[in-house]
């Protein structure tokens, strides 16, 4: 089961996002539906999202298209970057990586922490 928590700052302009554990396809309906409700009470042209992915699993092959929605959001939305906070982890950040490439999300970053 995966978890998720959204802290919107207007002093540092950014939406920070938790995500942990390995999220199921409710957990990405669920994330989605949170992140519209959030993101509709800001400018996200104005915002950068940073998403603390250290305690995030590597999601499984039945929930990556969600994943890619997600990253397709995060694009339509207009955010001026995307960062990805990662814990070592390789196979995690190959897996956003190449998601990120597929879904032509270009001003994204991967810290590794």
């Amino acid at each position: 089961m995966g978890n998720f928590n959204f802290s919107p700052s207007t002093e540092t302009r950014t939406l920070k996002v938790m995500v942990e554990g390995a999220m199921s396809q409710e957990d990405a309906g669920r994330f989605i539906q949170e992140y519209n409700e959030h993101v509709s009470k800001f400018d996200p042209t104005q915002y950068e999202i940073v998403l603390d992915c250290t305690g995030l699993n590597v999601s499984s092959p039945d929930v990556l298209p969600m994943l890619e929605q997600c990253y397709i959001m995060y694009k339509e939305s207009g955010f001026k970057k995307v960062i990805f906070t990662i814990a070592k982890n390789p196979v995690l950040k190959m897996q956003l990586g190449r998601v990120a490439r597929s879904t032509k999300l270009e001003n994204y970053e991967i810290v590794e922490v």
